[in-house]
């Protein structure tokens, strides 16, 4: 267990009980990881409770965790198309609000998912139970007007990206930048030469990385266009292989719609394998989302492709502030990585973009160096990014505790 700082030591002079709530693959990772770095604090003193994936349930077994009902529930992209399961999601709203309420945790934290967590957070509005979010939502790129908003029943914000904490500061919300989880995941430590000698691909063979997404709905989406431009690709480079990480919630699919594809594919599922096939990857095929970033942190190349319904984008186009998509190239505040979006994401266009990086060694170079210097702005190589937020957590329940 780790050494107890003044605040640790505040929290764990009684049990405590975290309730953590995720929505999607990429927060089961976060709070696993929150999960094992409270753990790492408070030791036998901490129990979980909430909703979550195969992640967070593996990491809270031990500790009381089952997810209040199975997180793919809530993992549904896009503003229409989340339209038929409204009902759905709005009946999971109240039964979470009225399960944490009933268990009485002695803090909440929902990671990312806003359309779900604040809906959740506005229900336990009064309850005195301290709610902390984790991944602030976008509203510097989108309706600023949200932020006073959530400013209005969240406790404390956990930000990801170092100019959020005083942009939120400006409506009164309490903030602290702990860093991008992905820097914490080691996918600058994969092992490529492994991964091609597991899967008998020679050291100078072309592979794409293809990731369609972690959503139903989107990889359904993206796939069939995916599996087009791998097809063509196909007949430009000699023994092109593709390697598709992917992750339980859509693995079957995945599998399923690759087995078709004209390319040797291989589907990996797992966090090791994920950080070696990065490894291995002369260039990435990526939908826009979590995982640039993880990319980004092993420096693998890329080009964004991604697709939703055209009312979504129609929308979307409407209120965005911001000139690029992915926070990859908002950081440094110019294209870093080819963004092929709503009506350039098309066959045609994604293997003009992908041909040209996989033909041409210093292009790759050149973004690999741009994409070391996000990784480093968002805490590679930094203090562990889920230890600063355990403690700013913790410093959110000592101050309560204190003032009881």
């Amino acid at each position: 267990m780790t050494a107890p700082s003044e605040t640790t030591a505040a929290v764990a002079a009684g049990p405590v009980h975290v309730c953590l709530i995720a929505g999607e693959h990429s927060g089961d990772h976060m709070g696993a990881q929150m999960m094992r770095a409270l753990k790492r604090r408070l030791g036998d003193g901490v129990r979980f409770s909430g909703i979550g994936g195969a992640e967070m349930t593996a990491e809270g077994a031990d500790r009381g965790f089952a997810s209040f009902f199975p997180m793919a529930e809530l993992a549904i992209g896009g503003i229409f198309e989340i339209l038929p399961h409204v009902p759905r999601v709005l009946r999971r709203v109240r039964e979470t609000a009225a399960r944490v309420r009933a268990l009485r945790p002695d803090v909440v934290l929902t990671i990312d998912s806003p359309a779900f967590a604040f809906r959740v957070g506005r229900k336990l509005s009064g309850s005195e139970i301290p709610h902390v979010h984790y991944v602030a939502p976008s509203v510097w790129a989108w309706r600023p007007g949200r932020a006073r908003m959530i400013a209005g029943f969240l406790d404390h914000l956990l930000t990801i990206f170092p100019f959020e904490e005083p942009y939120f500061a400006k409506w009164g919300l309490a903030s602290t930048f702990v860093g991008h989880p992905a820097a914490d995941m080691g996918f600058e430590k994969g092992d490529g030469a492994r991964f091609r000698a597991a899967h008998g691909l020679t050291a100078d063979q072309p592979l794409l990385c293809v990731l369609p997404g972690s959503r139903r709905a989107e990889v359904a989406k993206l796939l069939p266009i995916y599996g087009e431009v791998v097809a063509r690709l196909g007949g430009r480079f000699r023994d092109l292989a593709v390697v598709v990480p992917t992750v339980d919630t859509v693995a079957p699919i995945v599998r399923e719609a690759v087995a078709a594809w004209s390319v040797p594919v291989i589907v990996t599922e797992g966090q090791e394998a994920r950080r070696d096939a990065f490894a291995a990857s002369d260039l990435a095929l990526a939908a826009s989302g979590t995982v640039t970033y993880e990319l980004a942190m092993a420096e693998v190349p890329m080009v964004i492709a991604y697709r939703m319904s055209a009312a979504s984008a129609a929308v979307i186009r409407r209120m965005i502030r911001v000139s690029h998509a992915s926070v990859v190239n908002i950081v440094l505040g110019r294209p870093v990585a080819p963004e092929c979006l709503q009506e350039n994401c098309t066959p045609g266009i994604l293997v003009r973009e992908v041909g040209a990086l996989l033909g041409d060694a210093e292009a790759r170079a050149r973004q690999k160096a741009d994409l070391a210097r996000v990784a480093d702005l968002l805490g590679r190589g930094g203090p562990s990014v889920s230890d600063a937020a355990a403690d700013a957590l913790l410093g959110v329940l000592a101050k309560r505790r204190a003032a009881l």
